[in-house]
């Protein structure tokens, strides 16, 4: 498989870690980027390796970087890339003497980009952190669950991915767009807590305007509108409804068989309990499957909810190429989607031919990759 995309011909380093880090890079990666991952010469492969976040590289080079020999090789290969990625507590990089200041004189058109947790001011900048601690200062967390459950971490997916690698990725293809004009490489600097913080931005309008309770739960989008949550059916399996506009709720009921209901159930508030139960009721009349026959290619907004194992016999995700199983593990295709210059389908290996030419761009520093 040959690599495609937009960012063909841009050379990336990524600076082994784990979380936002390998995220940014396999998106890179996927539209096209040549990215050369620095590892250590020895470490628990078992907690780093990851068979879709790894997807793309050209390859790795191992390094022990404290050693004068191997930090000359990096600095080489710094030479030849239009971008770095880290992904260190703050001040560590600096003390391998691999800091912004070394890194642009070496190269000036450089994008040095970096990713942390906190930030690299205040009194949190220093100390550990993951995911879930990261949205629990930006009120993420708390808006996610019920007034029952209590909060409920939605994975990792806000501060690690969203608010950190998908981020990360986006800074790095704003600053080489701005090179091109300054012809001058800068840093890049994303923190994960900021990140969370800006997905979060229509509901802190949502809260100035009234419309968002600041107690979890009672809230449209929250889980807590009996339009807008999830039902279990008869067999145990679970159907997902987004009803918010009138006449999609409208829909829906009447396929639910509650067309001489519609009108009270439409005229109570969203959080009514007495409108869920009754819903609920009828939800477990019957199985998943045979209530997606019923909503199938209707404008009620209710889908299955499939488990991972499910996504690749859903006929949308297949229409669209959602997925590909590839040596037992499931891939999302690279995304976004380009009409001239498509990514390559997901796949974590490239052809070796294609890998060569690859890594002779790199240089010399990169001759012993794997």
């Amino acid at each position: 498989m040959k690599h495609s995309g937009p960012l063909e011909g841009l050379k990336i380093l990524e600076i082994e870690s784990i979380g936002p880090g390998p995220f940014a890079a396999m998106a890179l990666a996927d539209l096209g980027a040549n990215v050369l991952r620095i590892a250590r010469p020895a470490h628990a492969t078992a907690r780093l390796a990851n068979p879709v976040l790894g997807r793309g590289r050209t390859a790795t080079v191992r390094l022990d970087l404290k050693t004068p020999g191997d930090l000359q090789r990096l600095l080489g290969l710094i030479e030849r890339a239009d971008a770095l990625i880290e992904g260190f507590r703050p001040g560590v990089m600096e003390r391998m003497g691999l800091g912004p200041d070394i890194c642009l004189t070496r190269n000036a058109k450089l994008i040095y980009a970096r990713v942390t947790g906190w930030g690299r001011t205040g009194p949190l900048a220093h100390t550990a952190g993951h995911d879930i601690n990261y949205i629990a200062l930006t009120g993420a967390l708390s808006a996610c669950g019920t007034a029952e459950s209590g909060p409920i971490p939605p994975l990792n997916l806000v501060g690690d991915f969203g608010g950190g690698g998908l981020l990360l990725a986006f800074g790095v293809v704003c600053a080489l767009l701005e090179s091109r004009n300054s012809g001058r490489g800068q840093v890049v600097d994303v923190a994960m807590i900021s990140g969370a913080a800006l997905l979060m931005s229509m509901i802190y309008g949502l809260r100035a305007q009234g419309r968002w309770s600041a107690n979890r739960g009672g809230n449209i989008l929250d889980g807590s509108a009996y339009f807008y949550t999830c039902y279990r059916c008869l067999d145990g399996g679970w159907m997902a409804v987004g009803a918010i506009e009138r006449e999609f709720r409208l829909q829906w009921l009447q396929l639910l068989g509650l067309s001489e209901e519609a009108e009270s159930i439409l005229a109570a508030p969203h959080d009514d309990s007495a409108a869920r139960a009754r819903i609920a009721d009828v939800f477990r009349s019957r199985t998943r499957a045979e209530w997606q026959k019923i909503f199938d290619g209707t404008d009620a907004c209710v889908t299955p909810i499939l488990h991972m194992d499910e996504l690749l016999s859903h006929e949308q995700n297949r229409a669209m190429n959602s997925f590909a199983l590839v040596d037992g593990a499931l891939h999302p295709r690279p995304s976004p989607s380009f009409s001239r210059t498509p990514a390559a389908p997901a796949h974590p290996d490239s052809a070796a031919e294609d890998r060569r030419t690859r890594l002779d761009d790199w240089g010399p520093a990169a001759a012993c990759a794997e």
